[in-house]
């Protein structure tokens, strides 16, 4: 057995994916170093995995390792959690206590969604990163720690770092080797893989029959594009694996389980699919600007079929039709002994008055629509809404006190 197969089954990795294992060999060179390590894909692929793998296969092995959620610490207390504090700094301060650097001293620190740290941390996260030297809270005494740093983000912090968000030395002192984990969605012969494993693991837990799909529920499931990634595909598997009584899945059935894809791919330019959306405005942003180009394109093609249609009338005088949207087409009838640059005007002056009638919903309001959506998909659960919108919970609970949506 390889050495690559050989981690896949130790931390139950599955696939043959040329791009999972290109980040696999990185991680196993990675760890015989003491080099930070970015780790960088969708929420849900799969990136603490790859943390543990280059903390078990490093020097370090034997020292702690301390996983971190960096979107899930309060703004006020993070300073805190990372590098403790002396007691009395604050009024809770009842005691000294050691931060999560502080602990994985000699060992490991894994820092989740570093893209979620507000710029004051920044700061403090890149002191450590160039001198392994930190103040706790209340002190004015710098302590030292010998720390290997892994981070984590579903971010595009190059995007990040141009809107002021995220320090670039920073950046660079993060990802002295970057490991990129691809989307399940582009490694579609794991997909049924990853599925078959799912359920026999959890058949095997709860002693019952293994779940299995007819061929166009297979065939759904390995072209469906899970946004929520590994993440969302083990969930789907083990609720229908404990729910449906018949344990031959069919379409009509898998189809209760996932949302619908949607009909047409939207294209988004200012996101890179190996990074992410830094906030919910930028995904808000993003959209808008798709339906801006979704606009032209249309308008284009309706500049042709108008050509088409203005040769058509010159055989049979047949009506022009200016544009077709959810309102009644606008149609234009050229009147007799008019020339073609009054034709022109007239037509123009149509889409100008057509165009002037719609009302462009605000940034807000789209904002605002996007959040209650995903919070009616997932019952209220707002982790859930958070995955499912690419944001953190702490992005989202301050949206929510924002926009006063009850739910």
């Amino acid at each position: 057995m390889s050495e690559l197969q050989a981690i896949k089954r130790r931390y139950g990795i599955m696939g043959n994916d040329s791009g999972l294992n290109r980040a696999l060999e990185i991680a196993l060179q990675v760890a015989l170093t003491n080099m930070s390590v970015l780790v960088t894909g969708e929420s849900g692929v799969g990136k603490e995995v790859f943390s543990k793998i280059i903390h078990d296969n490093s020097p370090r092995k034997h020292n702690k390792y301390i996983a971190v959620n960096c979107g899930a610490i309060p703004e006020g207390t993070i300073e805190s959690e990372l590098f403790g504090h002396l007691k009395g700094a604050f009024t809770s301060a009842d005691r000294d206590r050691k931060g999560y650097f502080a602990e994985a001293d000699k060992g490991t620190i894994f820092l989740d969604e570093v893209g979620e740290l507000p710029l004051a941390m920044q700061a403090k996260l890149l002191r450590v990163l160039e001198s392994g030297e930190f103040l706790p809270v209340g002190s004015s005494k710098t302590q030292k720690v010998d720390v290997r740093i892994v981070a984590a983000t579903n971010v595009n912090l190059l995007q990040a770092i141009e809107r002021g968000r995220f320090r670039e030395d920073l950046y660079y002192r993060l990802s002295q080797v970057s490991i990129f984990v691809p989307s399940l969605r582009s490694r579609k012969d794991d997909i049924y893989l990853l599925f078959r494993l799912f359920a026999s693991k959890i058949a095997d837990e709860y002693k019952m029959p293994k779940i299995s799909l007819t061929p166009d529920a297979q065939e759904y499931l390995t072209n469906y594009t899970w946004k929520g990634n590994i993440r969302q595909l083990k969930n789907i598997t083990e609720q229908m694996s404990i729910i449906e009584a018949d344990k031959t899945i069919t379409l009509q059935t898998l189809k209760q389980y996932i949302p619908p894809m949607p009909s047409l791919p939207v294209v988004v330019d200012s996101f890179n699919a190996e990074q992410g959306f830094s906030s919910q405005k930028e995904l808000v942003m993003a959209i808008f600007q798709n339906k801006q180009e979704i606009a032209i394109l249309k308008n284009e093609l309706n500049g042709i079929k108008e050509y088409i249609q203005h040769i058509l009338q010159a055989e049979n005088s047949s009506p022009i039709i200016i544009s077709q949207s959810n309102k009644e087409p606008v149609i234009y009838q050229k009147p007799q002994g008019i020339n073609e640059q009054e034709e022109k005007e007239n037509i123009e002056e149509l889409e100008y008055s057509e165009a002037k009638d719609e009302k462009p919903l605000k940034l807000e309001e789209m904002e605002k629509k996007m959040i209650l959506s995903a919070l009616q998909r997932s019952r209220g659960k707002r982790s859930m809404a958070a995955k499912e919108l690419g944001i953190s919970e702490r992005t989202l609970y301050r949206k929510i006190n924002e926009y006063n949506i009850s739910f």
